[in-house]
């Protein structure tokens, strides 16, 4: 139970600087007495026409002028000139008004002192304006007990402003609309909305959300700020029976905040149809709301209206119409938002933040966001904390932290660097570069921390392959009450996909279901994501099955799993009953399709798919659609044909495409191509080291042994480091590492023991090994032991010993997966009759009585 004390009764107020005033009646001066001096109605009346105009300095030395005449003010000009200061917002000058009417010795009555509370109020000093209140006794009334709540209401002491209501029911007071609107908007948050419920009850018995637009409007706003609830705010709306522009526009707004776009322009629809005419809130709203659905053809009917309007010019039109042109442009250009952005005659801290978050957005532009941002420096605009968030994101998205910490340094000169979203993109800059340690330094002296403070790290964590520790916080999250949201669920979800912990993930599976996420498209998403890249595509498909509302997402997810785990032809009828539905596919939908004909060898069928890209669906094929094109034919043994594919291209190839053709002159042996392609690498990434070891295997494969010493050398006095070969598997909740020769593991000799079991066995059967996989210049005899001390021949004998008999065995590895191991594995699970399931950097293997899923394609 709630127990509240009753505020103890104040002190009379006095002003700054002031002698205590003697209560006395012979000091108080009657306004009456002022009328007898002539000069008194001339005075006022200056005074009242300086007001008229905003001269508000002009009219404070009025005041004072009518004191020297001897022709003092009355209470009356006293409460126009303090509402003036209220209105103009001249709050300081508001107080000094005060202090010369405590001067004065006139008694004031409830006009003036409510005006007073109404003045502190508005300036956010709740304690004077509770004195002056408290100190009214008998003189308060509806009005004094109205802007009492407004005041608390208006200075987040919600709680205050609730209980100050239920005192004045208490004490017959009956609420007006003011006061009905002021409490509704002390209910407008999660806490308080089951107040405002109760109150709406009341509101509706009095008859004023019939009486008054202004209470219906709190209405709508305390359901969908308290609960996110827009049916009962749309039943509030439905039921007003006069609506203004303002009630029209909060709706439509409210509706494209909360993701119901579609129903924000049917509503616009319906407005205009009412004879309303949208003003530019409006179309700032409805605008958004064509950005979220990507109806550009409307948005540009839009523009050009409020063109012919004049209201293109705002900056809240403008800003829309830059955010929504970025956002809906097919290929990702934000040429249109540019010309937008410099078509507005004047720019302020929201437009330039709008462009640069419009050029972060875009994925491609983050040098020309961090140039803007400097651009906008110079102009002595002063960045805001969403400017800060932008531009740090562009740096993380370059991974330059450098530039990340020069502007954060910016940010701490202008005292915003603890705003949290600040903080939370530092976090996400840090982690976006890999520097994991900084991300955990910068989210650990955040001063107050939210769930997108707790979602940046545990992302970060995830993306960086550090899944433990985002686990770890994951626990912490639940502890420190913040609560978890499904970005929380779907960045763990990524951290267990992305090494292969299908035991964590179906653990947060049930974690997710009990936290009433089972219908949560994105976590439906993440989930079909996470079982395909865990190795157990069935799960994905019965995630996917059970969707009741499917996305783009949802349909390139499950037919990105089926590519990758070798089954094209489904992964194609996932395809054609997607454009069935009527879901438009996007860029990564056809490079799954393009993926899935690959893994295959269905050149026809991946060449007819890449010609409709822009013939059907008016995509226009990007860099890794052409490398999806020349792996196809690579694969396939077509070098040539590859070759002349990258040179028919309209666009000049970057690293991605050469790396994708000097990997299949790998597979097949082309020398000669496969040094071109390194040439063309090295000419645009010289740091790469990925090109030197793909020539390296090359000259190796083919006992060029000089050659491989040459690149070496080569990588050696450039300081390129080889990613090491790994492979894990999780057994019982726990991720197991194993690299080349592991001899650190606990059971390394039971491991080692098995491997030497297995190689009598498979052997037997007719496993001969393949040395030429062994790429170092030494004898048979130590190649072939070098074999089996590959890390993915290591992870299967541990999960051999270490899993049950009916369970498949599921290893991960970073690097491709050796052709001996891929031979080797294939005899173990005749020798064993256990499934085996193999993910490596291309694709999954399913490995079964001696079967291979790839049909030794890869």
């Amino acid at each position: 139970m709630i127990t509240l004390s009753l505020l103890s009764p104040a002190q009379p107020l006095l002003p700054p600087s002031s002698k205590t005033l003697n209560p006395s009646r012979q000091n108080i001066i009657p306004s009456s007495l002022s009328l007898k001096n002539p000069n008194f109605e001339p005075l006022k009346n200056r005074l009242i026409r300086q007001l008229d105009v905003g001269r508000l300095h002009h009219a404070f030395s009025t005041l004072d002028l009518m004191t020297q005449q001897n022709a003092p003010p009355d209470l009356t000009t006293y409460s126009i000139l303090l509402k003036s200061c209220i209105r103009f917002r001249n709050f300081q000058l508001g107080k000094l008004v005060h202090r010369k009417l405590m001067q004065s010795g006139l008694e004031l009555d409830s006009v003036v002192l409510n005006t007073l509370i109404s003045l502190y109020s508005k300036c956010g000093d709740t304690e004077t304006a509770r004195l002056i209140f408290e100190g009214m006794g008998n003189k308060r009334d509806l009005v004094s007990w109205s802007a009492m709540v407004s005041c608390f209401a208006n200075n987040s002491m919600e709680w205050q402003a609730i209980w100050t209501f239920l005192d004045m029911l208490e004490l017959g007071f009956y609420p007006n609309e003011y006061c009905f609107a002021a409490v509704i908007r002390a209910c407008s948050n999660a806490n308080y909305a089951w107040v405002g419920e109760i109150i709406y009850g009341f509101v509706v018995k009095t008859g004023y959300l019939e009486a008054d637009v202004c209470v219906g409007c709190e209405l709508i706003d305390m359901f969908v700020k308290g609960s996110g609830d827009l049916g009962s705010a749309y039943k509030v709306f439905d039921k007003m029976p006069e609506r203004n522009l303002v009630t029209w526009t909060l709706m439509i707004t409210r509706f494209a905040q909360l993701g119901c776009a579609r129903d924000a322009i049917d509503l616009f629809l319906d407005m205009e149809l009412s004879g309303y005419v949208p003003d530019r809130f409006t179309y700032s709203s409805v605008l958004s709301a064509c950005t979220e659905l990507g109806l550009l053809a409307l948005g540009k009917q839009l523009h050009s209206r409020v063109i012919r309007l004049g209201l293109a010019l705002d900056v809240c039109v403008g800003c829309s119409l830059v955010d929504m042109y970025a956002k809906c442009a097919a290929d990702g250009s934000v040429d249109d938002s540019r010309k937008v952005f410099e078509q507005m005659p004047e720019h302020n801290v929201m437009s330039w933040t709008a462009i640069i978050t419009a050029y972060v957005q875009s994925g491609e532009c983050d040098k020309e966001a961090i140039e803007l941002f400097c651009k906008m420096i110079s102009g002595h605009i002063r960045p805001n904390h969403f400017s800060f968030s932008s531009v740090l994101k562009a740096c993380g998205n370059l991974s330059d932290p450098y530039t990340g910490e020069q502007v954060y340094s910016y940010a701490v000169k202008l005292g915003i660097a603890s705003v949290n979203c600040v903080g939370n993109s530092l976090i996400s800059m840090y982690a976006r570069s890999g520097r994991m340690e900084d991300a955990r330094k910068a989210f650990d002296i955040l001063f107050e921390k939210n769930l997108v403070s707790y979602n940046a790290i545990v992302d970060g964590y995830a993306k960086n392959l550090k899944s433990e520790e985002a686990f770890l916080l994951f626990n912490e999250i639940a502890d420190t009450g913040i609560g978890i949201s499904a970005f929380t669920f779907a960045s763990l979800l990524s951290g267990a996909a992305s090494i292969g912990a299908m035991g964590k993930g179906e653990q947060i599976h049930g974690r997710l279901l009990k936290g009433g996420y089972k219908s949560n498209q994105c976590i439906c998403n993440a989930l079909i994501s996470m079982y395909s890249r865990c190795g157990n595509i069935e799960a994905a498909f019965q995630v996917f099955n059970e969707m009741e509302d499917r996305n783009v997402i949802s349909w390139t997810s499950m037919i990105t799993g089926f590519a990758k785990h070798g089954f094209a032809t489904r992964a194609l009828e996932m395809f054609h009953k997607m454009l069935e539905t009527g879901t438009k596919p996007n860029e990564i939908t056809y490079v799954a399709v393009l993926s899935a004909c690959s893994h295959v060898g269905m050149i026809s069928e991946g060449q007819k798919h890449f010609n409709s890209m822009y013939k059907e669906h008016g995509i226009v094929p990007r860099m890794e659609h052409y490398a999806c094109m020349v792996d196809l034919l690579g694969r396939s043994g077509l070098l040539v044909e590859a070759m002349e594919f990258i040179n028919s291209m309209p666009l000049m190839a970057d690293a991605l495409v050469w790396r994708t053709l000097l990997g299949a002159c790998r597979v097949h042996g082309n020398t000669e191509l496969g040094r071109h392609a390194a040439e063309m690498i090295l000419e645009q990434e010289p740091d790469d080291p990925a090109a030197y070891i793909l020539l390296s295997n090359l000259h190796a494969s083919a006992g060029q042994w000089k050659d491989v010493v040459k690149i070496r050398k080569s990588m050696k006095e450039r300081n390129l480091i080889k990613e090491a070969g790994c492979s894990w598997i999780e057994v019982e909740n726990r991720v197991h590492r194993f690299h080349v020769g592991e001899t650190s593991h606990p059971q390394a000799w039971q491991i080692y023991q098995e491997l030497d079991q297995l190689a009598s066995k498979i052997k037997e059967m007719g496993y001969i090994p393949d040395t030429d996989f062994v790429l170092h210049d030494i004898e048979e005899e130590q190649k072939e032991q070098f074999l089996f001390q590959h890390s993915e021949k290591i992870a299967v004998a541990f999960g051999l010993i270490s899993t049950s008999q009916s369970k498949p065995i599921r290893i991960f590895k970073n690097l491709r997966v050796c052709g001996d191991c891929h031979t080797a594995i294939k005899y173990i699970s005749m020798a064993t009759g256990r499934e085996i399931v193999v993910r490596d950097s291309n694709r999954f293997h399913h490995i079964k009585n001696g079967v291979c899923s790839c049909n030794d394609y890869w």
